[in-house]
């Protein structure tokens, strides 16, 4: 079990929301971004965005629950549903009024419900490589969880040269896995509440709001990689742009910081 402070630094902040123990930072001055990581990853999948968007933004990023240094969501629930209800009550912690929402994976599923529940707080959508349809494809540990022998594998024998694997699976061509990430990677997820956080997310039957997506209105920059499918928001948004990056795969903030920031930037008229 890693050591937390390995993973603090000097803007690691604690807050409880709803009875969870939750990590976040917050950095930069500007219009603020909100950003939300995908499943069994953390707010550090967002680092190598950070000190681009921080000059010109304040960038609030958080462990969701179950996941880094968070603790675990209350009666386990991990429903999309119950998670726009955790953002909704952190977003109200903070005193953040209006804001940009952004998120990769689940994250971005997460936002874009949140933007369809709570329209009048979202000012722009960032959604990378987003989840919702049921058309998308699940990674293997989804479905390793989702067995009784995977769920032993998990629980048992997770290792870094598992999590190596894994992680090599989701990534695109372009990118090159550094032992920092693998080694940040497993340690989180050899945290017993974190993989037992996992199993029970990838177990969670989810409500489909597909057929809701065309009634968002919010401003949305849509960021995929050229092979992950169930990506249809930009045909489904209005007015959305659509930005394809090529050789990249699930982990868009770790395998296309610089594409993500100058979207961001161009969007907003940053120069």
């Amino acid at each position: 079990m890693p050591d937390e402070r390995s993973y603090q630094d000097a803007q690691s902040r604690f807050i409880v929301v709803g009875g969870t123990r939750v990590h976040y930072k917050r950095e930069g001055k500007g219009p603020v971004i909100v950003l939300l990581h995908g499943s069994g990853s953390s707010l550090q999948c967002f680092d190598k965005l950070v000190p681009a968007l921080q000059q010109n933004f304040e960038v609030v990023r958080l462990d969701l629950p179950g996941c880094g240094l968070s603790g675990a969501m209350r009666d386990s629930d991990y429903r999309i549903d119950a998670y726009v209800r955790f953002v909704n009550d952190f977003v109200k912690r903070l005193a953040l009024g209006k804001f940009q929402l952004g998120g990769n994976s689940l994250g971005g599923n997460i936002a874009w419900n949140f933007a369809l529940d709570h329209r009048d707080k979202v000012q722009r959508l960032i959604l990378m490589n987003a989840t919702g349809y049921p058309e998308k494809s699940l990674p293997a540990a989804f479905h390793l969880a989702r067995n009784p022998i995977g769920r032993f594998l998990l629980r048992r024998l997770l290792s870094r040269r598992s999590t190596e694997k894994n992680l090599r699976k989701l990534v695109g061509p372009r990118t090159v896995l550094d032992d920092a990430m693998i080694d940040r990677t497993y340690r989180m997820m050899s945290i017993p509440a974190n993989r037992e956080a996992f199993i029970h997310f990838a177990n969670t039957d989810q409500r489909d709001r597909s057929s809701e997506i065309g009634n968002i209105k919010t401003p949305t920059l849509v960021l995929r990689g050229e092979q992950v499918d169930g990506q249809y928001f930009a045909r489904d948004i209005a007015g959305s742009q659509d930005v394809v990056l090529a050789g990249v795969g699930r982990l868009l903030p770790e395998e296309a910081p610089e594409d993500i920031v100058a979207s961001i930037r161009n969007t907003m008229g940053v120069l």
